[in-house]
Order: structure tokens, then C-alpha cells, then sequence
């Protein structure tokens, strides 16, 4: 019985030695086995790692093609908007009642070289569209010749913008220009040395616009109006903004901004809002940065109710004209809202020299390639979605070399 006893016990033993290491052999094939995941996982860190350095390696010496390859793409991008928007204008249901054209002076008129000389620039043409907004409230004023001094001939050229409706950008169409006449004629201060201060006559006769409108029955109500102004001489290319529309110059071949918008929740104007709060206001999120959660824009002409948070006071450019100046471009916020400064540039000057065809019903001074210019920028934003009114006066500022080369044919 004893001996019967020792071995079953010794049975047992085994059996559990051999469950033990039947376990032990399970964890060693599970050890390897999470081993080689690991290592699995590890070359293929090592693989990845090596990708983003080739990756990195590639980008850094090949950046001059990177670089290549975008403006490729930019321009595509402009060929197909283009597309798109000379589609849509040729199958378009609005009627050409919706568009407001105006041509300037070209040089096909011209006759002799001193009838040339008489005028400050080659050629100009404006468009203004109601789009998608049931009243227009923008208006466009084109004066050329407006003001002599010094034997010097100068031609206007306006975009205003209006809002809460059209009656300030109808009174500054009708009164700003004549108004900044007055101003040089009667104010000593307009002038040093024989030559217009324009900072100071520009701010003078902005104030006197916007004193005008709020002294009359408008400034009970809740309306206004921006505005963009360029007086072009002979040697002198002047740009006055209060608002959101805006003044691009084409120099060759660079894009030059000759205004900054006012708005007082962009990254590069912060100015705005810290006068704002300066002045007690408050800029409102209210579907988009506002003044008191009303106006979008912290400068314009009337608005007396937001006075002194949204002033009249515009910023001024004074550039001399230089021989590679090509083209300068005026336009309220419809289109710049949805047209970046390069692509409209690029626009234009594909229309000038003839890369772009034009497939739209309405050509109504389209002998005009700057009212051409100006009508397919106008198409382009109603393309993109453009919400607002849009107006655009494009200005050709570049002289031809012969009689042969201002000849344009559609």
C-alpha cells in the first residue's frame, strides 16, 4: 500500500512538471513571438524614417522646382477661373441691363504724338455689377481732366461702396471730386514748395464729404459709404482709401498694394482695433468681426452714429509713376473678397495681351481692352460666388512704344 502511495504521488509530479513546463514552453513561443512583432515594427520605423528623410532631402535640393511647380499651379488655377467664368458669362441668363459699362480714352483715337502727351494715361474702363444683391449700392465716378495745376492735367478715378443703401455712395459720386477741386483751390496749406500735399488736401476733402452728408437728413440713419479714390498725373499716381475696397498697381511685373483695407480683425491691422478700444468701442463677432456688432469696416464716409469708433480719416499713397508701371486697379470688396490681388493682376494682364478670348454675349465696349479687362474680372467674382455688389476700374498706365502696338483687336 505504502509503495502503491509513493507512486501515484510520483505520478502526479510529473504530470505537474510537465504542465509547468508545457507553460513555460507557450510563454517562450509567445516571448518570440512578440519579439518578432517588435522587430517587425521597428524596421518598418526604420523604413518610414528613412522615406521622410529622402522626402526632406528631396524637397531641399529640389526647391527651385517646388517653386516651379506652383506657380504652374497658380496659373492653371487662373486658366481654369478664367474658363469657368467666360463659360458661365457666355451661358449666363442676366441680361447686359445688369451691367454698367464705361469706356475711356484709347489710344486707337489718338492722333499725334502731343494729343498723346495731353493725357495721363493710355487707357481706362470701368463695369459695375449688381450680382447677387437685390439693390446696388455701389457707385463708380470717372472724371477725366478734373483738375489743371501747373500746366499739369489730372484724371479722377472713384469706386464707393455703399451700405444700409446707395444714398452716400450716390452724394460722393455727384460731390467728392469737386469737393477735393475746392479744397486745392482754397486751401494754402495744399501746397509746399509749388507742389500739392496730397496727405493733406486728401484728409481735408474727405472730411468736408463726410460733414456734408452727416449735416444733411442721412445722418439719422444708419448709412455710409467707403471709398477708393486715385488721382493719376502725369508724374504722380495718388491713392486715398477709407474702407474695404481696395487699389492694386501692377509694376513690372511685381504686384504692388496701394491700399490695406480697414478692418479691424485683420492680422495686419491691428491698429484699428486697438483704436477702437482706444475710443471706448467694441468689436463685436457678429457673423464676422464688427464695430459694435453693426458695421464690418472700421473707416468710411457718413455712419455718424458710430462716430468716433468707424472716422472718415483715409490712409494716402503718393507714388511717382515709374515706365514700368502697367495697369492699377480700383474695386470694392465683391471682388476681393473672392479674387486674391495676384489673380486679378494676372487677369488683366492676359487680357491685354490677348491670351484671354472673349465668349461673353455682352460686348458692349469691349473695343476698350480695359473695359474688357475690367467686365472679365467682374465675371470672374460672380464665378467664385462673390455675394456682393462688385465694381472694377481697371486703368492702363503703360505707353505703348508705337502707333502699331496700341492697335487691339478682339
Amino acid at each position: 500500500m505504502v509503495q502503491m502511495k509513493k507512486e501515484k504521488n510520483s505520478m502526479k509530479l510529473l504530470r505537474r512538471m510537465d504542465s509547468g513546463s508545457g507553460r513555460t514552453g507557450r510563454k517562450v513561443v509567445m516571448m518570440k513571438a512578440s519579439n518578432g512583432r517588435r522587430k517587425k515594427l521597428q524596421i518598418r520605423g526604420l523604413k518610414l524614417k528613412n522615406t521622410c528623410q529622402s522626402t526632406c532631402v528631396g524637397v531641399s535640393s529640389h526647391g527651385a522646382v517646388k517653386k516651379r511647380e506652383l506657380r504652374r499651379e497658380e496659373e492653371e488655377e487662373t486658366e481654369m477661373a478664367l474658363s469657368l467664368s467666360l463659360s458661365i458669362s457666355s451661358a449666363s441668363d442676366h441680361s447686359s441691363e445688369n451691367y454698367d459699362f464705361s469706356t475711356g480714352f484709347d489710344e486707337k483715337s489718338c492722333g499725334n504724338d502731343e494729343e498723346k502727351e495731353s493725357f495721363t494715361c493710355v487707357s481706362h474702363g470701368m463695369v459695375s455689377v449688381i450680382g447677387r444683391r437685390r439693390e446696388m449700392e455701389d457707385r463708380v465716378r470717372v472724371e477725366e481732366g478734373f483738375m489743371v495745376k501747373g500746366g499739369e492735367k489730372f484724371d479722377f478715378f472713384a469706386v464707393y461702396d455703399g451700405h444700409g443703401g446707395s444714398r452716400v455712395a450716390e452724394a460722393c459720386k455727384e460731390r467728392l471730386h469737386r469737393v477735393l477741386v475746392e479744397t486745392v483751390t482754397e486751401n494754402q496749406e495744399s501746397f509746399y514748395n509749388d507742389e500739392i500735399v496730397w496727405e493733406t488736401v486728401m484728409e481735408s476733402c474727405f472730411e468736408k464729404m463726410d460733414e456734408e452728408v452727416n449735416r444733411g437728413r442721412l445722418a439719422e440713419e444708419m448709412v455710409g459709404s467707403t471709398a477708393v479714390v486715385a488721382v493719376v498725373g502725369k508724374e504722380e499716381l495718388v491713392v486715398a482709401n477709407c474702407g474695404d475696397s481696395r487699389a492694386v498697381l501692377y509694376r513690372g511685373g511685381a504686384v504692388v498694394p496701394l491700399s490695406v483695407d480697414h478692418k479691424p480683425m485683420m492680422p495686419d491691422r491691428p491698429d484699428e482695433f486697438q483704436r477702437i478700444e482706444a475710443a471706448g468701442g467694441r468689436v463685436i463677432n457678429w457673423y464676422g468681426p464688427r464695430i459694435l456688432g453693426v458695421l464690418a469696416t472700421s473707416r468710411s464716409i457718413g455712419d455718424q452714429y458710430l462716430e468716433p469708433f468707424v472716422i472718415s480719416k483715409p490712409e494716402v499713397t503718393v507714388s511717382h509713376r515709374a515706365d514700368s508701371d502697367e495697369f492699377l486697379i480700383l474695386a470694392s470688396d465683391g471682388l476681393w473678397d473672392v479674387v486674391s490681388n495676384e489673380v486679378a493682376c494676372q487677369v488683366v494682364r492676359r487680357c491685354f495681351i490677348g491670351h484671354v478670348k472673349w465668349a461673353s454675349a455682352r460686348n458692349v465696349g469691349m473695343e476698350n481692352r480695359a473695359t474688357r479687362a475690367a467686365t472679365v474680372l467682374a465675371d470672374l467674382a460672380m464665378a467664385r460666388g462673390s455675394s456682393d455688389n462688385i465694381s472694377v476700374i481697371v486703368i492702363e498706365l503703360k505707353k505703348p512704344t508705337s502707333t502699331f502696338a496700341c492697335k487691339f483687336k478682339l
